[in-house]
């Protein structure tokens, strides 16, 4: 047994239907009405006689928007799929709400068929094209298809059909539709006549003029070719700020004249720098803090104060390097170089950061201050961009461990700052510096470090 199919590129009707995004006018949604009548019409005239199973599903569409009936004949076929919906669980298949009434009462013990039935199908997939929307499943009463369908099967005085109203659509297609999904057969038209009423639709739209096969299906192109247009607009558009949102994760990440490096499909060479500034904080007890708090309270505390901390530094000329638990690690004059200005910068976020820590409140600890470490180094640094699967742009350099020494050597709510960074705040002339003296720091031994108090003339501007 073979079965020869044509392969219709625009998928089946269904697919058209329920993709909102796609515009059918009725000019377009008519000429697809009027292909089904033409081919149910050539099916009831010719040997086979009858569709039996005429859905939504089973109107292709091809690549000139033309639309073809498939799912006919093959009797032996369709005889084994009925021995099959003898299973309980077919007795509620979405497709039966295509099924005229008549057939519906002996299913599944026997599968009938007849062109009344067809017309009945018929009927529901014009439900379909004026709604857009699925049978039955707009109605106040619709809780399930087995419960509809039961509906269908024993309905009283009044058959449950959907509900379509006139002065929605077009009168006559409705009209055609009531008529089509009558209870009784005998009451449906053929589809020669309804081939005839949907001429009559057609020509009244049109003003009394026919078109052409040619006019219809330039038509249907254009509006299809105008539909692609508009949803190629709006995936772009999407795309677009997909895009930008990455883009901005990304500069999050790293700095962004290295992540447009990467975007380019550069390499980032490491890179040195003769002098930039390395600020490190943490917080004082913060194991203390961790013992007595839940996780989920350490995270929030983390991420307020974080939150607060890159709210300071966006107003400044300064890269986040990371934070590690409670250490907080920002630098200075990389990856673009500022001169000397790496260090003002620094000293400044550092002392807008010391007041903000002064006026933080420990959501689950409203009663206990925060206080903070701070300190700051200036020196030669190694930058560049370490692994592949979750890039990271770091230092390297012994800038980076005395920067660290500086912040655990000194005391809660200070700015401890090495020798090298008070020589290169002097010239500035605006902060006040006070000399701590020499300290033993382990791996340096003696140094001599200060305290970065304030700055003055900048206070209240």
């Amino acid at each position: 047994m073979c079965v020869l199919t044509e392969f219709c590129a625009r998928g089946h009707l269904q697919d058209i239907l329920q993709y909102d995004a796609m515009k059918l006018d009725w000019d377009f949604k008519l000429s697809l009405i009027q292909d089904i009548v033409e081919g149910m019409t050539y099916l009831h005239a010719s040997s086979i006689g009858v569709h039996g199973q005429l859905t939504d599903s089973r109107c292709m569409i091809d690549g000139r928007f033309v639309l073809k009936i498939t799912g006919f004949g093959l009797n032996c076929l369709n005889e084994a799929e009925m021995r099959n919906a003898r299973l309980e669980s077919d007795m509620f298949s979405p497709e039966l709400l295509w099924m005229a009434p008549e057939h519906l009462r002996l299913y599944p013990a026997s599968r009938q068929r007849s062109q009344a039935g067809d017309v009945y199908s018929f009927a529901v997939i014009l439900y379909e094209m004026c709604t857009r929307a699925e049978p039955f499943t707009e109605e106040s009463w619709y809780t399930s298809i087995g419960d509809t369908l039961e509906r269908i099967k024993n309905c009283g005085i009044k058959p449950y059909r959907p509900i379509l109203n006139e002065h929605e659509h077009i009168p006559e297609l409705v009209q055609l539709a009531n008529q089509c999904w009558e209870e009784l057969p005998s009451d449906r038209p053929t589809f020669q006549n309804v081939r005839k009423v949907l001429r009559k639709i057609r020509m009244t739209r049109n003003n009394g003029a026919s078109k052409n096969v040619l006019d219809v299906l330039l038509q249907r192109m254009e509006q299809y070719a105008n539909n692609l247009e508009g949803m190629v607009e709006e995936k772009t558009q999407a795309f677009l700020e997909e895009k930008k949102r990455s883009e901005e994760l990304l500069y999050k990440v790293l700095p962004r004249s290295v992540a447009d490096q990467l975007r380019m499909g550069h390499s980032v060479n490491p890179e040195a720098f003769e002098c930039v500034t390395i600020y490190f904080s943490d917080i004082v007890g913060f194991t203390t803090i961790s013992a007595n708090s839940t996780p989920f309270q350490v995270v929030d505390l983390l991420n307020d104060l974080y939150t607060c901390f890159d709210a300071i530094i966006e107003n400044y000329d300064v890269y986040k390097v990371e934070t590690i638990g409670d250490a907080y690690m920002v630098v200075s004059g990389l990856p673009e170089r500022n001169g000397n200005e790496h260090v003002r910068q620094i000293a400044r976020m550092s002392l807008d950061i010391l007041h903000s820590v002064r006026q933080f409140v420990i959501r689950h600890k409203p009663d206990e201050q925060l206080t903070a470490r701070i300190g700051l180094h200036s020196g030669p640094v190694c930058a560049g961009v370490v692994g592949r699967k979750m890039p990271r742009y770091c230092l390297f350099g012994d800038t980076v461990n005395t920067a660290s020494r500086m912040e655990s050597n000194g005391k809660a709510m200070t700015i401890h700052i090495s020798e090298s960074t008070m020589e290169l705040l002097l010239p500035f002339g605006t902060f006040t510096i006070e000399e701590r003296g020499i300290i033993e720091v382990k791996g340096k031994g003696r140094v001599r470090t200060f305290w970065l108090e304030n700055e003055p003339e900048t206070q209240g501007n």
